[in-house]
């Protein structure tokens, strides 16, 4: 359990999660460098490794800060230990960080300032840069995702589709988090959308001001969520607690409610129908972009349904979003 304190709440609380054995200091040493000084950072072990549980232990200590706390969850799944830890944070807006990836410079302060700016936001939005596997802070980033979506209200963009990359460039209002309530435990891909969708229906969203990215995303190579992508079967349980969640349906009304679910449905299946085509599944590839493009054709997606046939006769550098990932 987490230790009590009498000390006043921190502004902020920022949940760090540890999923594997990755080296946790960018992480670490970007929030201790932030402007904004008033924070906890509880840093979630949820792995079931004693002898990574007591190095991480052992990197902690070695900053010698208070505001840096350990919790243990062995053997939980991401979601409940996120909600476990949001359960224990004081701060009164929250962020999820992954500890493979760093905060940008000023990028609390930057957060913190938009969304108080904007009493009524749920949470506070940046734009990312995509850093390689195997990157440290100061390495160029592979690209740069700018802040894209406006301030105001997103749900009917997040229904489409997730354009947040991480939670870790949000910045989410205690307020709202209690009245979301937690993760769901059975969303083994799709979560996180799930998450910002149901935050969404509560109010709209703030936007950090200026292109500098807030979070350096490190790119994973081989990471479940590609695997999962290519299995139907993988988004189903996220796409039946979106759309069955009663609110949506009277926030939208019975028409926008089903336009926006046939859109989402041929954004599923594009995505499918992508992650299919890069780990070599091509014919099966091909039949889901082909049901995506006729259940919501755009001039875009019907240029590049047209490449994918062409594919074999494309040199590699052409082959864009439908590149094989290595091996």
């Amino acid at each position: 359990m987490l230790r009590e304190f009498a000390t006043p709440a921190p502004a902020l609380s920022l949940i760090a999660l540890v999923r594997d054995a990755h080296p946790v200091d960018a992480a670490l040493d970007s929030v201790l460098a932030q402007d904004l000084r008033d924070w906890e950072m509880i840093v979630i072990d949820a792995g079931d490794s004693a002898e990574a549980s007591a190095a991480l232990a052992a990197t902690l200590a070695r900053r010698r800060d208070p505001r840096l706390r350990l919790l243990r969850l062995e053997g939980t799944g991401m979601a409940v230990a996120r909600s476990r830890a949001m359960a224990e944070a004081r701060g009164e807006a929250m962020l999820l960080l992954d500890t493979r990836d760093w905060l940008a410079p000023g990028a609390l302060a930057r957060l913190a300032e938009a969304l108080a700016a904007a009493p009524e936001a749920v949470g506070a939005h940046g734009g990312c840069a995509v850093m390689a596997e195997g990157a440290a802070p100061g390495d160029r980033p592979l690209r740069r995702q700018p802040p894209g979506l406006p301030a105001g209200d997103l749900l009917e963009r997040l229904l489409v589709g997730n354009p947040f990359a991480d939670g870790g460039q949000l910045l989410l209002r205690r307020e709202a988090v209690q009245q979301a309530g937690p993760f769901l435990p059975h969303l083994r891909l799709g979560g996180d959308w799930e998450y910002w969708i149901r935050l969404s229906l509560l109010g709209p969203w703030a936007a950090v001001s200026g292109a500098a990215p807030v979070l350096h995303l490190r790119r994973r190579a081989g990471q479940a969520g590609h695997r999962m992508a290519r299995d139907p079967a993988s988004i189903a349980p996220a796409m039946l607690a979106i759309w069955g969640n009663p609110a949506l349906e009277t926030r939208l009304g019975r028409a926008r409610f089903l336009t926006l679910q046939r859109r989402a449905e041929a954004e599923a299946a594009w995505t499918i129908g992508q992650e299919l085509m890069r780990h070599g599944q091509r014919a099966a590839g091909l039949e889901r972009l082909r049901a995506s493009v006729a259940q919501a054709p755009t001039p875009r997606r019907a240029l590049l349904l047209a490449a994918a046939h062409a594919l074999p006769m494309l040199p590699r550098a052409l082959h864009g979003p439908f590149v094989a990932y290595p091996g």
